[in-house]
């Protein structure tokens, strides 16, 4: 085997129980009244008259984020202005559901929300709406919705990812005088473009920098798709179907940000594919991965005991695959802290695993929120710094076609300084309590040497055992 740095070796080693929530973290109705007066503050110094932000069921993020409503069946649009109660506008069935969302806001029914069929004609038009909300002719606007584009898309700030039937709506009310503008993009006068930026920047966004509350309810939901994960890990026999292994899961309700994915065989090598009725028979290929609202936990490998049982040609496995992945991932580990640049991560793990064979293709880790992926400032050269209140995903996926497979650590992590850990510790007790416990194991077990900043919010923590039918055996560091 080449020699690996840090060098590593698949070891028998015990997996603690690091326990399951107790305590559910919430977010206050003063975090979510504070958030909103922070867009209106970032929208202002764009130069904004207000921030209208769109959300859907698949794209709920940004609204939740500020008022705690997550559409169900339909859209959503929230209104910010200067001066003015936010209004949240929902369709029929987000009527009386709005009323459990902590934030502070107005409810505005708007039935072309709704879904088809549904009554119509008992609710104001949107440009009456939007008027009510002082916005008219000549109005400055940012828009957000769930991404943003810039000169790499071959667009530009006028780019839009929201329904045509409400982008077109707001440049009728704009007029050829409105501004609708980008935090970050620059735009001509008369161009409609979003304010994503705000919420999405990678460096600053103000989904990008978390509060304590919000970092507990990630550990939270950590806690559960990482134990789902582990009990398949542990409990995963050949004859079971795609759908019996996901049972072993034990999903237990908590909103799912992406579909349940496992899949065994040829299925296995795209990762995506949700469970069938396939029997998982031994010398199979599996991938599995789980996520809820902040939180996604993956792992792959081969339904075997030993490197025996791997099919023809592929008995090195483990040499050629999984120890320079999780050589590559200790690295990365060991790298990621307050102050390292994102091009720093990048480095860590191309220089060791960015030979074509890896097929290496997607950011060496990213941002995660309620949304899975936030955005990423894990990119070649990457000068942004990394920071305190920041919660990652290390998601460095092998693409090899070939024989060899893959094999994949998936786990969230937090950024948080020593303030920020003092009041995580004071505050969330429990929550503390895991999170010294993972830091431990991957400390004296794993051999991983963490910055003090690094909090781990996975029940498996960096643990990868090739072999699923022997799941006692995982790759550990070996300096010695």
């Amino acid at each position: 085997m080449p020699q690996l740095n840090p060098p590593v070796c698949l070891k028998p080693l015990a997996l603690p129980e690091f326990g399951e929530p107790v305590v559910e973290p919430q977010i206050s109705g003063e975090v979510y009244q504070a958030r909103v007066a922070a867009a209106l503050q970032r929208a202002a110094g764009q130069g904004l008259d207000a921030l209208i932000v769109y959300g859907d069921r698949e794209h709920m993020a940004n609204v939740s984020y500020l008022t705690g409503y997550d559409p169900r069946f339909e859209e959503t649009l929230l209104i910010l202005t200067p001066g003015q109660k936010p209004k949240l506008l929902v369709g029929n069935e987000g009527w009386a559901y709005a009323e459990l969302a902590p934030g502070s806001f107005e409810r505005v029914l708007y039935q072309s929300m709704s879904l088809l069929g549904q009554p119509r004609g008992n609710s104001p038009t949107l440009p009456a709406i939007l008027a009510d909300s002082g916005i008219g002719a000549g109005a400055r606007l940012g828009v957000a919705g769930w991404k943003y584009f810039d000169a790499s898309d071959g667009m530009d700030a006028s780019a839009l990812e929201i329904p045509s039937y409400i982008a077109d709506c707001l440049r009728r009310v704009a007029g050829p005088a409105g501004l609708v503008s980008n935090a970050g993009l620059v735009s001509n006068a008369g161009l409609v473009s979003n304010a994503g930026a705000i919420f999405m920047a990678p460096d600053n966004g103000l989904r990008t920098l978390n509060e304590v509350e919000q970092l507990a309810v990630f550990e939270f939901a950590a806690t559960h798709t990482s134990q789902a994960l582990r009990r398949v890990m542990f409990g995963l026999r050949p004859g079971m179907t795609e759908r019996d292994a996901v049972r072993l899961m034990q999903i237990n309700g908590l909103p799912q940000s992406a579909h349940p994915m496992l899949s065994a065989g040829q299925r296995a090598f795209y990762g995506l594919p949700s469970p069938s009725n396939r029997v998982i028979d031994r010398g199979d290929p599996l991938s599995m991965a789980y996520a809820v609202w902040g939180a996604l936990n993956a792992r792959a490998g081969f339904v075997v005991a030993e490197a025996s049982e791997l099919p023809a040609g592929i008995q090195d496995y483990v040499e050629k695959l999984v120890a320079p992945y999780f050589s590559a991932i200790v690295a990365w580990y060991e790298t990621v802290g307050i102050g390292v640049e994102g091009g720093a991560l990048y480095e860590a793990i191309h220089s060791r695993i960015g030979a074509p064979f890896f097929g290496l293709g997607l950011n060496p880790g990213h941002l995660i929120h309620l949304d899975e992926w936030l955005h990423s400032p894990i990119t070649k050269d990457s000068r942004i710094k990394l920071a305190s209140g920041m919660a990652l995903q290390v998601d460095v996926i092998p693409a090899t076609h070939s024989p060899w497979f893959t094999t994949n650590i998936e786990d969230g992590i937090a950024l948080a300084d020593a303030g920020l850990r003092a009041e995580f510790a004071a505050r969330f007790p429990e929550a503390w309590g895991r999170i010294e416990q993972r830091r431990a194991f991957m400390t004296d077990t794993l051999g991983i040497r963490l910055k003090p900043e690094v909090l781990p919010f996975s029940n498996i923590p960096a643990y990868l055992p090739p072999f699923l039918l022997a799941p006692h055996l995982a790759m550990a560091v070996d300096r010695a």
